[in-house]
């Protein structure tokens, strides 16, 4: 008697533990909607779903690693495309055309994640009826505490048979028309400069109420987590001039802090006042309420900073603030404190100064130790604390030189960029956090010898995609086509 594939998905499932391999394959429709390759003219969304990716294959990751404890609960949220894959086809979509979803992930095994991200997500589970089964023989030869497995990659004849939209096909279509960067500019250069022009007044606008409420507060800058437009920025300064104009009293406490507009609230690692820009007044006022109490958390954070550093050899631990959402005092202590605690009971034989000059972050959706190319170390917050001992003193040397090397990126990068700036007679010169400096020098030199007159007295902003923001910033990517 022939098993119904359903059937077979469902008696595959009761094993409740997937491989990595199995868990890719099933997470393909939710990997084609949320994919950030396909958010290039959406930035915001691109951030938001490169971070949530990040953190949700960290979880994944965990479960599957042997004898690791569950992974704390993590709130992900996603900007979904519109595909067929959907199951239900009954959400409103947002204005950029995207579904936005928020959902918890509390599960104890890598099936029921996969299967409670599809469903939060409305994407249909039907798939994995096919695709369990015929991975079923390739899960048996992954290694236990094997990294899980990213790349999205699938077989032509599935798209041909399920009429679902093939990223790898879009991507190369959206290589294929991709212009060169001289024609782009001559279809948008007048644009630009026409949004440049009318923004001129808000640009001004903006610098002389930065300028007065940072002399009226008391206040170190007043900085923008987002690349938000010009008009966004004045009304959030406006805002803030109201409050202070209604209650002076009650920014007082503000003197001496460094203000960032973001998504919440609160006090970011860095120990900068957060202001939601979807908060109104009032919860402003709570913050500022409670900002004594952030002003203790943040000491005892640095003092949790200073014992970390004793115990492993004098290596300095720092956060290194991205454009993406930002991390929170709260939860950047608690980090830390669980890391300590975790030292402590150890006797770890390091020198006192060997890791002097060295950096660290902690991440918590890690579960291996590693060293970035920019010469920091990254550690898993529950690291087992010999293999960090013996990866830290053997990766010591490597992480000098690499430190080297970027310290002499950047300088070439700072020389090339002001060269840039001049020799093409732009405005200003920027761009995005996630360009390294090795994309960053080579595009300057190539924009450099193309010498487009069409750039002369604007912005330019290196990002991965082409677009004239509303202000009139020029985006390009950093790997333009000449």
């Amino acid at each position: 008697m022939r098993t119904s594939p359903k059937g077979g998905f469902w008696r595959f499932c009761q094993r409740r533990n997937l491989s990595g391999a199995d868990a890719i394959n099933a997470l393909r429709p939710f990997y084609f909607a949320v994919h950030p390759d396909f958010f290039g003219q959406h930035p915001r969304e691109r951030e938001v779903n490169e971070n949530s990716l990040k953190r949700l294959n960290g979880y994944l990751e965990n479960l599957q690693k042997p004898g690791a404890r569950y992974p704390k609960p993590a709130n992900l949220t996603f900007y979904v495309r519109d595909t067929k894959e959907r199951a239900d086809s009954s959400d409103s979509l947002l204005a950029s055309g995207f579904r936005s979803v928020t959902f918890t992930l509390q599960s104890k095994d890598v099936l029921s994640t996969v299967l409670d991200v599809l469903r939060s997500c409305s994407l249909s589970v039907e798939h994995m009826q096919d695709v369990l089964k015929a991975e079923t023989g390739k899960s048996s030869t992954q290694q236990p505490g094997t990294a899980f497995y990213r790349p999205i990659k699938w077989d032509k004849t599935y798209y041909t048979f399920t009429g679902f939209r093939d990223p790898e096909q879009e991507l190369e279509q959206a290589r294929r028309v991709e212009p060169t960067l001289s024609l782009w500019l001559r279809n948008n250069e007048p644009e630009a400069t026409k949004k440049q022009n009318a923004s001129v007044p808000r640009r001004e606008e903006l610098r002389r109420l930065k300028r007065e409420l940072i002399q009226k507060l008391g206040l170190l800058d007043i900085r923008w987590q987002r690349k938000w437009g010009f008009a966004h920025k004045c009304s959030q300064l406006q805002s803030l001039g109201r409050l202070f104009t209604q209650s002076p009293e009650a920014l007082h406490i503000l003197r001496g802090h460094t203000i960032v507009f973001t998504d919440q609230s609160g006090m970011n690692a860095s120990g900068h006042v957060m202001l939601g820009t979807m908060d109104v007044h009032h919860q402003w006022t709570k913050l500022f309420e409670r900002l004594l109490s952030y002003r203790s958390l943040f000491q005892q954070s640095d003092w949790l900073k200073e014992r970390i550093s004793h115990l492993l050899g004098g290596i300095q631990v720092i956060h290194i603030e991205r454009m993406g959402p930002a991390l929170p005092l709260e939860e950047h202590y608690s980090t830390l404190n669980t890391f300590h605690k975790r030292l402590l009971p150890q006797r770890l034989s390091l020198h006192p100064r060997s890791m002097q000059g060295l950096t660290m972050t902690l991440e918590n959706d890690r579960s291996t130790p590693c060293l970035h190319e920019m010469g920091h170390f990254i550690i898993p917050t529950m690291c087992d604390t010999l293999q960090l001992q013996n990866f830290l003193q053997s990766q010591a040397q490597e992480a000098r030189r690499r430190m080297q090397r970027r310290d002499k990126l950047e300088a070439e990068e700072e020389d090339i960029v002001s060269s840039c700036l001049q020799d093409l007679s732009l405005r200003s010169l920027s761009k995005e956090p996630s360009v390294s400096s090795n994309q960053m020098i080579p595009c300057c030199r190539r924009l450099m010898e193309e010498k487009s007159p069409q750039m002369q007295g604007l912005h330019l902003y290196i990002s991965h995609f082409y677009s004239v923001m509303q202000d009139g910033d020029l985006c390009i990517p950093w790997n333009w086509k000449g």
